[in-house]
């Protein structure tokens, strides 16, 4: 048997395969140790999507957001004023605002969707008890290379232990601009924080922003070509001062 596609194993996974076909794929990864190996990490990070997510799926649909309270809205003589308002602004501004919106835009999109990859990633990884990290900070210099040489720039890693937190190490991660990095930290309670970065779709800055979800909290930002967030399972005045202590570090 040829090489299977990704649809074959993703089916696999998701439990859609009748019988046949199941023993045919579990042959062909019988002689695949590395396939078993990318089987296993679509595993986790399914399981940390769904432990990140589920519970959003399971809540109630927001008594503003059903469809008898949008016909209200959408009817409301003060409703009908506003939008009537907002659109003659919007032809007051002209292209400018326009093309304002189209800088904007994109750089938030896009830092969000680097700020939601790092949140899946530490829910990922960080409960994880064998394998946190792909290299430990026992071979600190390796790692460092490795990542530097992955990410083409010299990375550095931010010493977090006045706060209370040790490196562990770190792992390479796929993203849609190219290869990210995650470093590890962790107190002496055993609490983590991951450190995400990866180049940006643009070279831009932004202020620190911030986003949570179901407990996890992530303060995320771009700096140049590049763009950082700090995730932990920490409230926000918490992670806050590790944020801030993470980016002094990165801009000396």
């Amino acid at each position: 048997m040829g090489r299977l596609a990704d649809d074959d194993l993703h089916a696999y996974l998701d439990g859609e395969l009748d019988a046949p076909r199941i023993a045919e794929v579990e042959a062909w990864l019988a002689a695949e140790p590395a396939e078993v190996e990318r089987l296993r990490q679509w595993a986790e990070q399914k399981d940390g999507l769904h432990r990140l997510f589920d519970r959003v799926l399971e809540e109630p649909v927001p008594s503003r957001l059903l469809p008898t309270a949008i016909m209200a809205r959408r009817h409301s003589p003060l409703k009908i004023i506003a939008r009537l308002a907002a659109a003659l602004a919007l032809v007051l501004l002209g292209g400018t605002g326009g093309w304002w919106l189209r800088g904007d835009a994109p750089q938030s999109v896009a830092a969000f969707a680097m700020a939601s990859d790092a949140l899946s990633a530490h829910v990922v990884f960080a409960a994880e008890i064998r394998h946190p990290v792909e290299v430990a900070v026992s071979e600190r210099a390796h790692l460092v290379g490795w990542l530097s040489k992955r990410l083409g720039t010299e990375l550095k890693v931010p010493d977090l232990a006045a706060s209370g937190f040790s490196l562990m190490g770190g792992r390479l991660l796929p993203a849609s601009t190219g290869p990210a990095a995650q470093f590890m930290y962790e107190s002496k309670a055993g609490q983590r924080v991951t450190l995400y970065l990866r180049r940006s779709e643009g070279a831009s800055t932004t202020a620190f922003r911030f986003v949570s979800q179901n407990g996890v909290e992530a303060f995320y930002w771009m700096d140049g070509p590049f763009g950082y967030a700090l995730v932990a399972d920490l409230p926000r005045d918490q992670l806050m001062p590790l944020a801030q202590a993470v980016y002094h570090q990165l801009e000396k």
